[in-house]
């Protein structure tokens, strides 16, 4: 992550359970059963994409923001991101949020603030990034996959003609 930042960082407080209606052992157990990775939007874009012929790294450590997928060949990564955790169509969704308010909107606030950073730091280092909602990966897959495959057709296309 770049040291110097364009804006404030957003500081999330800590989880207030008095706010919330779960005990600290029930929300616990909830929030275990969410998952980062190996989502079904997840596993349908990699499929897609191994079936195109083109192979990748899932949850690559070695990058910033542990992308979902990385093309190191095309110095490509995809991320796929949840509605909720990454604030899709937040100025609306805020409003609606009832319990612990404080917390809630500065932990998707600061996810928000923090996806921009990573996508930054990507393009700094020469890799393209591309971000999809779930819901997007789910309603229009070969939408999304198309949109891969001819960045990276173009970027073979390039390679090809540098060497």
């Amino acid at each position: 992550m770049p040291k110097t930042y364009s804006e404030e960082r957003i500081k999330v407080p800590r989880f207030n359970e008095e706010s919330g209606f779960y005990t600290t052992p029930e929300r616990s157990k909830i929030m275990a059963k969410i998952r980062g990775k190996n989502t079904k939007p997840e596993l349908a874009f990699r499929k897609a994409l191994y079936s195109k012929g083109f192979r990748y790294r899932i949850d690559y450590r070695k990058l910033i923001g542990r992308p979902d997928i990385v093309l190191k060949k095309y110095k490509t990564v995809i991320f796929i991101d949840g509605e909720y955790w990454h604030g899709y169509n937040w100025q609306e969704r805020k409003e609606k949020i009832k319990t612990n308010r404080d917390f809630w909107i500065a932990k998707i606030e600061r996810n928000m603030q923090r996806d921009q950073e990573v996508n930054a730091a990507l393009k700094l280092e020469g890799y393209t990034v591309f971000r999809f909602w779930e819901s997007m990966v789910k309603k229009e897959l070969n939408t999304c996959i198309e949109m891969v495959l001819k960045h990276l057709k173009k970027k073979a296309k390039a390679d090809l003609l540098r060497d």
